[in-house]
């Protein structure tokens, strides 16, 4: 979900290995960094339909650092634009995660802020989360985070429980549920998603139902909270040669009867030379 939101901050929650970044209900699969230091640059840029309107689109830039394995920062910046409404924002996220033996610890936090204007009118953009995540014996993970969303007449508190469970080096699942506790969002989502890890591609496909404000789900109007039924697939490639992994999603909403396709592409390029690994 939230296709058009996946810009560098989604990025803070990788606490798997592969790693995942979780900010977008699809994480894009990114290999764990083998060096002590590790510099990415990140570029996306999605389209989408919308009925009635000739849909939308946009694009982000995002620069992340690997302190070491454990410790990550990123800055992104990124424009939407759906029906009459555009919105441009900077993003900042960091996370930090420790090993307890075979229990791994990690702390995140990701703020989006920026403006916009749907049509005459002009609107403030703000999205803050932080969140905890637990691995035990390398196989299963707990996620609890909460974002803050401020955007427009929009606002609101929605905390989310994750479960994630690596059966074995090639097939991972996730179940999470979201219910917003404040403000006006009137969100409670259910999702479900698989990875599946190859020699040289990986793939991930995913489901969510239930009612959702259409600013969780990136779309900046002013309207109530709908049902949603969504359903995405994706591949990611590693592109040894272009020292980079390029990933496509395709995502299907129906919400409330309107229904909503959008393309996501995603590349993470590795900038200079790997160290040696720990």
């Amino acid at each position: 979900m939230r296709i058009a939101r996946l810009a560098v901050a989604a990025l803070v929650a990788g606490w798997l290995v592969p790693r995942l970044a979780m900010g977008a209900d699809y994480p894009v699969l990114i290999p764990a960094p083998t060096a002590t230091s590790d510099d990415r640059i990140v570029l996306s840029a999605d389209g989408s339909t919308l009925p009635g309107t000739h849909g939308g689109g946009g694009g982000s830039i995002g620069w992340l650092h690997n302190f070491d394995a454990d410790t990550l920062a990123g800055v992104a910046a990124e424009h939407q634009v759906i029906s009459i409404a555009h919105w441009t924002f900077a993003s900042v996220n960091g996370s930090v995660t420790r090993a307890f033996g075979d229990t791994r610890y990690g702390v995140y936090g990701e703020a989006h802020e920026g403006a916009g204007d749907d049509g005459p009118k002009a609107f403030k953009y703000s999205i803050v989360a932080a969140g905890v995540t637990g691995t035990y014996f390398h196989k299963l993970s707990v996620q609890l985070d909460d974002r803050q969303y401020e955007v427009e007449k929009t606002h609101g508190n929605l905390p989310k429980l994750g479960l994630s469970y690596l059966w074995n080096p090639h097939v991972l699942t996730t179940v999470s549920y979201a219910h917003s506790v404040s403000g006006n969002l009137g969100t409670h989502l259910t999702a479900g998603r698989i990875d599946l890890y190859g020699p040289k591609v990986n793939f991930l496909g995913g489901v969510a139902f239930g009612q959702v404000s259409p600013t969780v789900l990136g779309l900046e109007l002013v309207i109530p909270g709908k049902t949603l039924n969504e359903g995405y697939v994706g591949v990611t490639k590693p592109l040894a040669h272009a020292r980079g992994d390029l990933t496509l999603v395709v995502d299907y909403q129906d919400l409330s009867g309107s229904s909503r396709v959008a393309v996501m592409l995603n590349y993470i390029f590795h900038v200079g030379h790997r160290g040696q690994p720990k």
